[in-house]
């Protein structure tokens, strides 16, 4: 079997999940700039199978798109055009930067460590992920 890549796409920086070969523990893997997500992505497709992209949908409290899609749109269609032979699946998104700082909470991280917006990003591509999973 092949990986399921997640990608929680951001502004600046974005968070990165994958799973096992076996689909079935979802992983932070890193996080990247933005600018250099693409060339990140063609260089682990070329190193990794990935089968299925699975990227965040920001959405409203009243399940409309948030003003981010915007930005994701140009993303997406780069992605597909990049990559026309791995399907891109959306995923709500709502909430996973905070459940993903709760989870540095429980986790025991210090309060110096819960500032790193880069380990956030990659726990919300983990939740997004995980998210997925449960629901196929």
């Amino acid at each position: 079997m092949a990986r399921i890549l997640a990608i929680d796409y951001g502004i600046k920086r974005t968070g990165i999940a994958v799973t096992d070969e076996l689909q079935i523990i979802a992983s932070g893997l890193t996080t990247v700039n933005t600018s250099e997500l693409l060339s990140f992505l063609k260089d682990y497709t070329s190193k990794e199978n990935v089968e299925l992209f699975v990227v965040g949908e920001p959405k409203q409290m009243d399940n409309t798109a948030s003003e981010s899609e915007v930005l994701i749109a140009p993303f997406l269609e780069k992605l597909n055009k990049q990559f026309p032979n791995i399907p891109v699946y959306r995923v709500d998104e709502r909430f996973t930067s905070k459940m993903a700082f709760q989870t540095m909470i429980d986790s025991g991280l210090k309060k110096n460590q819960r500032k790193n917006k880069a380990l956030i990003d990659e726990i919300s591509a983990t939740l997004i992920l995980q998210s997925y999973l449960y629901s196929k």
